[in-house]
């Protein structure tokens, strides 16, 4: 799959995808400091899912005001970290491609599956 890491993402999910086979870019490695909205529109010109861990960019897909390919939003705790990588690896093998059009939380232990966006295209 195809990804695009917003800055806020830790940089394990980035590295843990790659090893993995994905095609993973990171907003800081290509062009940090970019508005969330230049980043949500990147990721949708590119074809590629968002990984964030910022909660703006579930209402700039939710308000229609921004296109969307999907975005997978993490919520891990400090305590949990250490098997971030591996966790989102793991459900993206699970649940892939209904990771395109929705809007995933993911959790230790969990993994919420919205969809589909209003206005989807």
């Amino acid at each position: 799959m195809r990804f695009l890491a917003d800055e806020s993402c830790d940089f394990a999910v980035v590295r843990a995808l790659r090893e993995a086979g994905h095609d993973v870019a990171a907003i800081v490695e290509i062009n940090p400091g970019i508005d969330d909205e230049v980043v949500i529109a990147l990721a949708h010109a590119e074809s590629r899912v968002l990984l964030t861990e910022d909660k703006d960019f579930g209402q700039l897909a939710y308000s229609g005001e921004q296109r969307t390919v999907g975005i997978v939003l993490i919520r891990f705790p400090s305590a949990s970290r250490s098997l971030l990588g591996q966790t989102v690896v793991g459900i993206v093998g699970e649940i892939g491609d209904r990771l395109v059009g929705a809007f995933a939380v993911v959790e230790p232990g969990r993994t919420r599956l919205s969809r589909p966006f209003p206005g989807h295209r």
